[in-house]
């Protein structure tokens, strides 16, 4: 094994600066388009990729994994915030949801999510991107939005800004769903062409929106009459002064922190984003070039802390992001500074580039989520799932079905029912086999047998028709529970009104006299 000496926080200096910007370019977008997504301030999303650079980069155990708010919260923070009333009592579920982060990290409960089936991860993810998906097209297309409602004035010359047209859907938005459309295969095509230095070198999402500043700036500049309205743009207040800044931020409403309700929705934050944090560190240990693993105990511990600090600046919930991970491996990160200073970048962001950001079109970013609803829920990942068998592909489906028709929490219960349920019947149709030759039966215990196993035994025997001889082989199992043993007991005890000659080996004969 070679051995090396770490090297000094600045002997990365270079990568690392490299690689924050890329993430910062990656992260923007998302920030602002998670959070518009959630129907809350697109400021709460820069707040959580602020905190998830500054607070949880410094406090986790990797040195590649970068936090901020998850697409994958976006389904809970919508209808947590309309369940709960207001967004004030939805931080205190944050809060919550911190503190139980904090204590599944004390409690070793890091391992935990590798007793969650693989496939109901799958499923989860899945219903996931498919819920995205159906949320952000509409908002895409400016469904029922009248893109001259914010228009002052009477318009004069070609007005596109009143161009709609009537789908048996709504009304759709002439020039959103041009930008829509265009954004969407934009993306698919960046993913699909790496050949291009440019390609390469800039991300898919910030090509997306600068083509969106690009379009809002040319239509403002036309002689069309031809704009987009604020309500389909990206709303940011201007933060130039402390003032601004204390009234931008948003507080949790302690009050609600009794409320039953609150609790429910903070256990099914801490559970969702604790599952979606774990998977992100592992699948980024996996891409990481030195194989380096990080605690998932410690890593639970900052997420926790970074989601409280979130709740108390009015940030949304936040989670360790592949997404921003995997770009910040692939920009050649080699330390946790990278994360750092791309927080800081968004922070520059918020006080420097508000004028700038408030020229994103909402349907380029509606885009971007659209997108990566889509690589959640890939048609391919449902076909190689199905070709693993159905005891996955049940699951699975059970998952999704289930957080489609009740919520993330439920449906993630069912499916790991689902899956344990047939993980069951599996083990149960394994303890016993029967095989014949001629009259003579033989009936093997392939492992230990409990009282589960009775109604799988009860058809083996069954089978045994009249006049035949049964052989019990009970050799290799070292335990058989009582309720096995009685009904074989009683089959043996009737076998002679049948003709039925049972011949008991040895190893068989000493369960009956265990207790």
């Amino acid at each position: 094994m070679r051995n090396s000496v770490p090297a000094s926080p600045g002997a990365h200096l270079r990568q690392d600066v490299f690689a924050n910007v890329v993430v910062f370019l990656v992260a923007l977008p998302l920030c602002l388009g998670i959070a518009t997504a959630s129907g809350v301030d697109p400021f709460a999303g820069l707040i959580s990729g602020i905190i998830g650079g500054l607070v949880v980069s410094l406090l986790s155990g990797s040195r590649l994994s970068v936090s901020g708010p998850a697409a994958g919260l976006v389904v809970i923070v919508v209808s947590s915030i309309a369940s709960l009333g207001s967004f004030s009592a939805f931080l205190a579920a944050v809060l919550i949801a911190g503190l139980l982060q904090i204590a599944f990290g004390f409690l070793k409960a890091g391992g935990l999510a590798n007793f969650v089936p693989t496939a109901v991860i799958k499923g989860m993810l899945a219903s996931i991107g498919l819920m995205l998906i159906m949320a952000q097209v509409p908002l895409g297309m400016a469904l029922n939005a009248k893109e001259s409602a914010d228009a002052p004035g009477e318009a004069s010359g070609m007005d596109l800004r009143a161009a709609t047209f009537d789908t048996p859907f709504g009304e759709i938005g002439l020039i959103s769903m041009v930008l829509f459309l265009v954004s969407l295969a934009i993306l698919f095509i960046w993913d699909s062409t790496k050949r291009f230095k440019l390609v390469r070198a800039i991300p898919g999402p910030l090509a997306v929106v600068l083509l969106g500043i690009g379009g809002v700036v040319a239509l403002d500049a036309s002689g069309l009459s031809a704009t987009l309205p604020d309500a389909q743009r990206v709303t940011l207040v201007s933060i130039d002064s402390f003032s601004a800044l204390t009234s931008a931020l948003a507080f949790p409403d302690f009050s609600q922190m009794i409320d039953a309700d609150v609790w429910r929705v903070a256990i099914t934050l801490a559970i969702v984003a604790s599952l979606e944090t774990l998977l992100s560190l592992e699948a980024v240990e996996q891409i990481d070039p030195e194989r380096r693993r990080a605690s998932p105990d410690r890593e639970l511990k900052a997420q926790g802390v970074g989601n409280m600090t979130a709740a108390m600046l009015g940030g949304l919930p936040l989670t360790s992001v592949i997404v921003r991970s995997s770009a910040n491996v692939n920009a050649g990160a080699k330390t946790r500074l990278s994360g750092v200073i791309h927080g800081l970048l968004l922070l520059a962001s918020v006080v420097a580039l508000t004028a700038v950001l408030n020229l994103i079109p909402l349907a380029c970013l509606a885009a971007v989520l659209v997108h990566t609803g889509y690589k959640l829920a890939k048609p391919q990942l449902f076909i190689s799932t199905a070709r693993e068998g159905w005891q996955r592909f049940l699951p699975f489906i059970a998952t999704i079905v289930g957080v489609m028709a009740t919520d993330l929490l439920i449906g993630i219960g069912i499916g790991i029912a689902t899956g344990a349920v047939i993980a069951l019947r599996t083990k149960l149709a394994q303890t016993f086999t029967l095989t014949q030759h001629g009259d003579h039966y033989l009936l093997s215990f392939r492992k230990d047998a409990t009282f589960l196993d009775k109604p799988m035994l009860t058809r083996q025997l069954d089978r045994i028709p009249d006049n035949a001889t049964l052989i019990v082989d009970a050799e290799c199992a070292d335990f058989v529970d009582r309720d096995i043993r009685e009904a074989l007991e009683d089959f043996v005890s009737k076998a002679p009104d049948r003709g039925i000659t049972v011949e008991q080996m040895t190893s068989y004969q000493r369960f009956a006299v265990m207790a």
